[in-house]
Formats: C-alpha cells, sequence, structure tokens
C-alpha cells in the first residue's frame, strides 16, 4: 500500500474541506486546488498550490478551463508499476497525483430555481469536474477519489491505520461511489434538456431508455413476507404530495405493507376536494370510503362500509384531522395501523397518541394531484418493467352517455360519479356499490365480474337498495346486471364497449335499472 503524498482538491460543496484538508496536511501531503477552494483553504491557513501553477496556464473562458490538461490527468491516470507510463511523465515533467477529491457543479439546485434560464443552467454543466472524476476512478489501483463529504472523516481514520495510504478495497469502493456520482449528474441533465429540447410530439411518446433515478430512503424489516428483504427507494424529483414525501409524526416504523397499502389510500382521497373525505383501505383496497360535510362524518361512513374487514386497516383523509374525528378512530372497538392527513389539530394528534404508542401518524402538504408532471406507474415483471401513464382520468356529469330508457335522477349521478372514482382504486374485476357517498359494498379482485357483484351484495348487507353500482370494466354478459337488481341497484356506471351492450343494456330496461356508459375502462391489476 503506497502512501498519498499529492492530493488534487477541486469541490462545488465545501462542507468540512477545510478541517480535511488540514487532516491530510497531518500527512505531509501536498494539496493541489482550484479558484474558490483553494482562496477558502489559503484564508484558513492551509498552503496550496494553485492549479495554474502545475498546468502553467491560467484558468480560461470564465473557469471552463482549469483542469483539463496531460499535466493533471497524465499525473492521474499513469499506473505505477507501468515503467512507460512512469518514464512518459518524467520526459513530461508530471508528478503523479494520489488522491483526487471532487463534487460538481450545483446543477440540481441550480435548475430546481423558478426563474433560471437555460443559459444560467448550461454554466452549470461540470466538465472538468467529471473528466477528473472519472479519471481518478479508472486507475482506482493507484489512486484515491472521493466525491462525498460525508467519507472524509472515514478516510482520514483508514488513512491512520494504513501509515498514510489507503487499501485496494476503499479505492475501489470509492471507484464505485464515483461512477455512480457522474452518472446520476449525467442523468439529471438529460432530463432537463430533454424538458426543453424535445418537441411535444417526441414527449408525448414513452422515452426509449428509461433512466429514473431512486435514493435508499430505507431498510425495512422485510418485504410482504418476512423472508423476503426489502427498502424503500424515493425519486429524485417529488411533484406532489405523497406517502413518499410524508412526513412521520409517531409510531413504529413503516412496513413494506404499510408502504403499499397507504399509498392506495392517499392516492384515492386525493381524488376528493369538494368536501371531506375519508378512506379505508385493506390490502390495497378500499373496505370502505365515504363523502361528507365534515370529516368525522365522513370517516364514521367509510369505516362502517366495511367495519370487518377494516381491522388492522389504513385510513387517509383529505381534510385536517380534528379532535371528534380522532376520538372515532382512536376507538377501542378499532384497530387502525396508519393514519394519513394533511395535518392534525394538536388534540387530535395527542388522542392517536394515547390510543396507541405503535400506530403510524404521518403527515403530508396539502393533497393534490399534480397533473402537468405525473409521472408514470410502473410495474416489476421478471426481466422487464411495464410502464404507462398514471390513471389520472376524469369524469364529470357531461361526459355520461345514458344509454337506457330511465335516466338517472340528479342524486343518482352524484353517486354514480362518486363510485366511479373510488372503482379506480379496486383491484380487477371491480364492482363498487355505493349510495349518499358512501361505500356500502365492494367486490374486487376477482376472475368474474358477476362473482365481484356477489360478493359486494354480500359486503353489502342490504344497504345497497336504492343504490348505485360502479363497474370498471364493461359487462360481458347480463348477469351481473340481473344479480344488481335482485340486489335492489336503481343505477349502473360502466365503461361500455362489449359485443354484447345491447343484451346488457335490454336488461337494465327490463329490470328497471338506469345506465350510463363513460368510454373509460379502469383496471388494476
Amino acid at each position: 500500500m503506497s502512501k498519498i503524498k499529492r492530493a488534487l482538491i477541486s469541490v462545488s460543496n465545501k462542507e468540512g474541506i477545510v478541517e480535511f484538508a488540514r487532516g491530510l496536511k497531518e500527512f505531509g501531503i501536498e494539496i493541489i486546488s482550484t479558484g474558490g477552494t483553494g482562496k477558502m483553504l489559503r484564508d484558513n491557513g492551509l498552503e496550496v498550490v494553485d492549479i495554474s501553477d502545475v498546468t502553467n496556464f491560467p484558468e480560461m473562458m470564465n473557469g471552463r478551463v482549469k483542469t483539463l490538461h496531460p499535466a493533471v490527468h497524465g499525473g492521474i491516470l499513469a499506473v505505477r508499476d507501468n515503467e512507460k507510463h512512469m518514464q512518459e511523465i518524467k520526459d513530461e515533467n508530471i508528478e503523479a497525483i494520489d488522491l483526487v477529491v471532487c463534487n460538481l457543479y450545483p446543477f440540481a439546485e441550480t435548475i430546481a430555481k423558478e426563474d433560471v434560464t437555460l443559459e444560467e443552467a448550461i454554466e452549470n454543466i461540470d466538465i472538468g469536474g467529471p473528466t477528473m472524476i472519472r479519471s481518478a476512478a479508472k486507475n482506482n489501483e493507484d489512486v484515491a477519489v472521493v466525491v462525498d463529504p460525508a467519507d472524509y472523516e472515514n478516510i482520514l481514520e483508514e488513512m491512520q491505520k494504513s501509515d498514510g495510504g489507503l487499501t485496494k478495497e476503499k479505492k475501489l469502493k470509492l471507484a464505485y461511489k464515483a461512477f455512480r456520482h457522474t452518472a446520476e449528474y449525467d442523468q439529471l441533465i438529460q432530463d432537463y434538456l430533454a424538458d426543453i429540447a424535445l418537441e411535444v410530439e417526441d414527449k408525448e411518446e414513452m422515452p426509449e431508455t428509461l433512466l429514473q433515478r431512486y435514493d435508499k430512503q430505507s431498510d425495512l424489516r422485510y418485504g410482504e413476507n418476512p423472508h423476503q428483504k426489502a427498502a424503500f427507494y424515493l425519486e429524485r424529483e417529488q411533484n406532489e404530495p405523497s406517502i413518499s414525501t410524508a412526513e412521520k409524526l409517531s409510531g413504529k416504523a413503516m412496513s413494506f405493507n404499510n408502504y403499499n397499502d397507504t399509498d392506495g389510500a392517499l392516492e384515492l382521497v386525493k381524488e376528493f376536494s369538494e368536501k371531506p373525505a375519508a378512506a379505508v383501505i385493506k390490502h390495497a383496497n378500499p373496505c370502505g370510503m365515504a363523502e361528507a360535510d365534515n370529516l368525522k362524518e365522513a370517516f364514521v361512513n367509510a369505516h362502517a362500509g366495511d367495519p370487518l374487514s377494516a381491522f388492522g386497516s389504513i385510513v387517509a383523509l383529505n381534510r385536517k384531522l380534528d379532535a371528534d374525528t380522532a376520538a372515532e378512530i382512536a376507538d377501542e372497538n378499532k384497530f387502525v395501523e396508519v393514519v394519513i392527513a394533511p395535518d392534525y389539530e394538536e388534540q387530535a394528534l395527542e388522542i392517536l397518541k394515547e390510543r396507541s404508542d405503535k400506530m403510524r401518524i404521518l403527515k403530508t402538504a396539502e393533497l393534490n394531484i399534480n397533473r402537468e408532471k405525473p409521472g408514470y406507474s410502473m410495474k416489476k415483471v421478471t426481466g422487464g418493467l411495464l410502464v404507462q401513464d398514471r390513471d389520472l382520468a376524469v369524469t364529470s356529469a357531461e361526459d355520461l352517455k345514458v344509454v337506457t330508457e330511465k335516466a338517472p335522477t340528479e342524486e343518482q349521478i352524484e353517486d354514480l360519479l362518486f363510485s366511479w372514482k373510488v372503482v379506480k382504486h379496486v383491484k380487477s374485476n371491480a364492482i363498487v356499490m355505493a349510495k349518499d357517498k358512501m361505500v356500502v359494498g365492494v367486490g374486487a379482485g376477482q376472475m368474474s365480474r358477476v362473482d365481484s357483484m356477489i360478493i359486494a351484495g354480500r359486503k353489502a348487507e342490504g344497504r345497497q337498495k336504492g343504490g348505485v353500482v360502479a363497474s370498471d370494466a364493461f359487462f360481458p354478459f347480463p348477469d351481473a346486471v340481473e344479480k344488481a337488481a335482485e340486489l335492489g341497484v336503481e343505477a349502473i356506471i360502466q365503461p361500455g364497449g362489449s359485443i354484447r351492450d345491447d343484451q346488457v343494456i335490454e336488461a337494465c330496461n327490463k329490470l328497471g335499472i338506469a345506465m350510463v356508459f363513460t368510454g373509460k375502462r379502469h383496471f388494476r391489476h
């Protein structure tokens, strides 16, 4: 293991760099530096060799050119046990560089500014930095490269143990981290330029190559089952309130299934903004959902949708949680795993904490759906990835096509649209029964639509009489409609599009059921 004798330091993020440089000086290491980094080190009493004294060229073009020189890259890339390499740098009076400490221009911070110009963004694309980092990482047998200030202390500790050097294993790990750093940087630039450079029609196409960054937020105890390892990763860019941006105020650590189910609950309740609303989710499916004039009534009605299934459920709310609603959630006869809401009254928070120190309590920002930057919905399959737009389709009363002799009443139309929002979040084949802005029965994930109708009716326990039904896809046969009529359903909303639509409509007419088509399907697998 060779000692580090000469280091090049050029950093944009100067956190901890003075202390690190002092630590290097204690090993007698010569430090070369550039521009602002060099000035900062000198101002703190450290002796530094200016990069222009190494290259014999001044920094040029407002700093665009300063380290792109053989005196720099020859010193980094020379393989120490290659006699030809070492003779060549000796002939050119180039000295070896054993350590490169570099991180890159703040491109992410620059483009995050609301008023950033393309010119400003371009000037914050680093060229010399990635080149030095890649050179050092390539020659990691002989050169250490450091891109993360969080590594400074550990590196100095290892140098203390290793007489001023670093092990090959350590340098290889640092090289891996360096290439990851430059890859993420390049991805950020290409994503930004794609938004500007591509024509509208290009943006409407799915990308030829999907490059997306996810950073690990936390390891999880296990996945869906105890024998599966798991972790939770965050997208770099967050565009709307979500499970990924939620703040945990209290309770145990979130599990894999908690994250998945809470995401389902929150995305459902985000569909509702006009009135207070509550969603109750179990195993990623709604077992209750309701809108009401106040939040307490919305939660009570949502929980009453299927109180048996609601044991161990997730509750999502679209308004600030008040004390009265919190008391209902904390009722000793109810068991709620997670509560997520835009905010909490102080008393409401205390009520939930008193109920259980294990209940996960999550807070989001004010709820909204970002339709300008919606992102993708993705599903991993073995050896590949299915990618699609998020299902953010909105259906209004004006979009409905009445296809039966009997038209729905205004009250029924409201319930039909309510149930249509809910059915979008139920696993296919999906049937949702609703009445008075309250889900009374759900049939989810069945292989036949009539089975989903039967299950929804059983769950509803008679409350569906006079209510409505939403079906996420068309009825292939009249049998499910006939079953709905037996259960006392008076109006149905569905996409339409079956080759037997005429038979289904005829059945509705005979049975006195109003039916509307949306022209949109909401499969969810």
